[in-house]
C-alpha cells in the first residue's frame, strides 16, 4: 500500500470552514430558539424549553470548533507522474487514485469566501465524473492545475 499522501490544504482553510459552519450554524440556531419558544409559551418546565437551544448550540460548536481542524487534518493529496492521490473524510476515510491518462480536463474555482480568504478549489474531470482538490492558495492552486494539465498531456503521448 501506498503511503499516505504528502501534501496538506492551505491552513487558511479551516478559518474558511469554521466561517461556513457558522452560515450553516444560523438556520438550526434559528429553529432551535423557535422550539423553545414554542415549549416554552406551552408552558413546558424551564429545563425542556432549553433543550432544542441547547442542542442547536451544541451542533454549531461542533460545526465552528470541531470540524475544521479534524477536515485540515485529514484532507491530503500528492500530484504523481502517473496519478493523482487524493484522501479526505473524518469516520470513513476515502482514498482516490486517478490515473492521469484519464483526466479530461482540468479547471480552477473560486466562490465568494474563497476569494476573500485567497483560496482557490482545482477541479479535474474524468469519465467518471469531477475530483476536487479544495481550498488551495490561490497561486498554489494555478501551478496545481497547470502540473496535472501538463502531465495529462505527457500521458496522452505515450
Amino acid at each position: 500500500m501506498k503511503a499516505e499522501p504528502g501534501e496538506r490544504l492551505d491552513p487558511r482553510a479551516r478559518s474558511l470552514w469554521r466561517v461556513t459552519g457558522a452560515l450553516q450554524a444560523l438556520p438550526i440556531l434559528a429553529g432551535g430558539a423557535f422550539g423553545t419558544y414554542v415549549l416554552y409559551r406551552n408552558e413546558a418546565a424551564a429545563y425542556l424549553a432549553a433543550l432544542p437551544v441547547l442542542a442547536a448550540l451544541a451542533l454549531a460548536v461542533l460545526l465552528v470548533v470541531f470540524l475544521p481542524p479534524l477536515l485540515w487534518r485529514r484532507w491530503r493529496y500528492e500530484i504523481r507522474q502517473l496519478e493523482v492521490d487524493l484522501q479526505r473524510g473524518l469516520l470513513r476515510v476515502t482514498r482516490t487514485l486517478v490515473p492521469m491518462a484519464r483526466v479530461q480536463h482540468v479547471d480552477t474555482r473560486q466562490g465568494p469566501l474563497q476569494r476573500r480568504f485567497g483560496l482557490s478549489t482545482v477541479v479535474f474531470y474524468t469519465a467518471a465524473g469531477p475530483n476536487e482538490i479544495p481550498q488551495l492558495a490561490t497561486g498554489t492552486a494555478a501551478e496545481v492545475r497547470d502540473r496535472i494539465a501538463e502531465l495529462t498531456r505527457e500521458a496522452d503521448e505515450l
